[in-house]
């Protein structure tokens, strides 16, 4: 016997529609409706309308949700993270206060290497328990579906590892975790004068492993200066395709180096960070429908004073995802309405833009634009309640947690009145 959920009385549904990436101005077409009810059966909206619903939709077995006037979304989409870790790097930040740039971080075997070290020492069980800790806040702050890369084990064992945490917690909490392969995150200490051999151990090892093991659905490469080449990228992530993976692509985040370009070149689904992108690269992403997942937190937390140009991007057309990049050096946060606030803020989007960026487009940056990322007949019943009149109001009163409640697959995962 099926099972029904009626939410009703909501003051504001605001949602974009349709299961592709929304280009351009398309991004600013978010249907509104007030005094708006949503019916869903099991784990998938069946109605969703305005004014009085049907009394045909209620029995005895309906459980009715009253939103209060409230304002309802789509669940976040947060198509750009680094879930899967071990250890923090606050120490990190006196060095960033003192001008220290990121990459020189890095050389110093800071940054990334410095949390490969901790991730390669941890347990299994200690990698599951801290990414469980940043998914219940992920949760709570409204994110229903989350990318999850891995890149902080460089060598099999860990990579692999990092891979199947991400297999155990999509099935032991709500949130859909997607998983990422990214081996080509950085070059461990061990092959720094040996790179093309860990390029090599890349391409005819990790890459065979993990999708014989069907452990990730993307395949993701630090395309820039000091890490991986345009070249080197290009041979990672080709032969990546040929074993079936989507391809996503670091890209262009401190220095223009052809990132853009070769995410267009190889039909990239997504190029991610952006902030050097040249306009050539962005015109050819927009001819390929590749989409700019753009990560103002990481920008902001850097504080280089430089952002991705949002309103360029969104000017020519291309679609564009906004989405954490939650990792524990360059943006150690879990939430996607910081990300929503700094989009308009800093990134000068609208209201409008930055709901599409965070729910429709993050989705279609996964592969899942026909099952998530509106709320409309047929999508998984993934919606956040939020204690707030008006979608303008998330974005106006920034730095707390809006969320009321989140559905996900129909059901009441979190709940205000139940916080301690």
């Amino acid at each position: 016997m099926s099972k029904k959920l009626l939410i009703k009385n909501i003051g504001e549904l605001a949602t974009p529609l349709g299961n592709k990436p929304k280009k351009g101005t398309e991004m600013s077409e978010i249907k509104y409706l007030k005094n708006a009810w949503i019916l869903v059966e099991d784990d998938t909206i069946k109605e969703v309308g305005e004014g009085e619903f049907p009394s045909s939709y209620v029995d005895e077995d309906t459980e009715v949700l009253d939103a209060g006037g409230k304002l309802v979304t789509p669940g976040f989409v947060d198509s750009h993270t680094h879930l899967v870790h071990y250890g923090s790097r606050e120490n990190e930040l006196a060095l960033k206060l003192k001008g220290v740039p990121y990459l020189e971080i890095l050389k110093m075997g800071g940054g990334i290497l410095n949390t490969v070290r901790k991730t390669r020492t941890a347990s299994f069980e200690e990698l599951k328990n801290q990414s469980l800790k940043s998914l219940e806040i992920m949760l709570q702050h409204g994110t229903t579906t989350v990318e999850s890369k891995s890149g902080y084990g460089l060598d099999v064992e860990n990579e692999i590892k990092q891979l199947e945490v991400m297999k155990v917690l999509n099935e032991i909490q709500p949130v859909d975790v997607v998983p990422t392969f990214m081996g080509a995150h950085a070059v461990p200490e061990e092959y720094k004068k040996d790179k093309r051999g860990y390029i090599d151990l890349i391409i005819n090892k990790m890459l065979p492993i993990v999708r014989e093991k069907n452990l990730a659905e993307f395949c993701d490469v630090f395309c820039e200066e000091g890490v991986f080449s345009e070249e080197e990228s290009r041979e990672i992530l080709s032969r990546a395709k040929e074993y079936g993976f989507d391809v996503k692509i670091h890209a262009d985040e401190i220095y223009s180096i052809g990132g853009a370009e070769l995410a267009a070149e190889l039909s990239a689904i997504s190029a991610e960070h952006l902030l050097a992108a040249s306009d050539e690269g962005l015109k050819k992403m927009v001819e390929k429908e590749v989409i700019a997942v753009l990560l103002p937190g990481t920008s902001f937390n850097l504080a280089t004073g430089k952002h991705a140009r949002a309103r360029d991007m969104i000017n020519m057309g291309l679609a564009v995802a906004l989405a954490t990049d939650y990792n524990p050096g360059s943006c150690p946060t879990e939430s996607m309405q910081l990300m929503m606030s700094l989009g308009c803020i800093n990134l000068r989007m609208t209201p409008e833009e930055v709901l599409t960026a965070v729910t429709l487009n993050g989705a279609c940056a996964l592969n899942r634009g026909d099952l998530i990322g509106t709320i409309e007949r047929g999508k998984k019943a993934d919606i956040v309640i939020f204690d707030a009149p008006n979608l303008y109001y998330i974005m106006y009163h920034f730095g707390i947690n809006h969320v009321d409640k989140v559905i996900k697959n129909g059901k009441v995962v979190v709940n205000r009145n139940n916080w301690g």
